[in-house]
């Protein structure tokens, strides 16, 4: 009966290990996803301003000095603008970029508790680890269903950070730099 019974408690810390590395994955993919769509819409707004600027410096420019070339660059600069200007119309990024700063704001909440469940789990009785794990299936359910989808570029810049620059986690080293010298190990 021991057997079966500390076969459940590793099944049970791999599940939960399990659940960790999904939110720690989805975490990173948010974070990823709204830094792209941070840096896009930072990107696309200076387009719009320097078309405004040239398209207007185009058709000024034309006034003054009457030539035709002049009223060319500020016709295609002021058409590109409209197409911009028009796909601003229906796309907000500024407010996408906040819908995923908020996700990840509230799966790094939940990738704490997870790890704090983990750590706490050779303390808790086997009621007690269920019931955190099953109130934190819960929590990260509400979370993604209002997520907003990401991509697979976030996801690959995501698992490349995880896997390979191991983005989540320091060295003893480098956390000890983060400490102050009497916390040193």
């Amino acid at each position: 009966m021991e057997t079966n019974s500390q076969h459940y408690d590793n099944v049970l810390y791999n599940q939960i290990e399990e659940a960790y590395g999904k939110v720690v994955y989805t975490y990173t993919t948010q974070v990823i996803h709204a830094g792209r769509l941070h840096k896009r819409n930072t990107t696309l707004k200076w387009c719009q301003l320097a078309l405004s600027a040239v398209s207007t410096g185009g058709f000024i420019g034309t006034l003054i000095t009457n030539q035709i070339l002049l009223t060319w660059v500020g016709g295609i600069c002021s058409t590109i603008l409209l197409v911009l200007t028009a796909y601003f119309k229906d796309t907000d990024l500024s407010a996408i970029h906040k819908k995923h700063l908020d996700t990840s704001n509230q799966l790094w909440l939940l990738r704490e508790q997870y790890l704090s469940l983990l750590t706490d789990f050779a303390t808790l009785t086997r009621e007690e680890v269920v019931k955190r794990r099953d109130d934190l299936q819960l929590q990260v359910a509400k979370v993604y269903n209002a997520a907003p989808l990401t991509d697979n570029k976030s996801y690959t810049m995501a698992q490349k950070a995880l896997k390979e620059n191991e983005s989540q986690f320091f060295t003893q080293e480098e956390l000890d730099k983060l400490l102050p010298v009497a916390l040193r190990k």
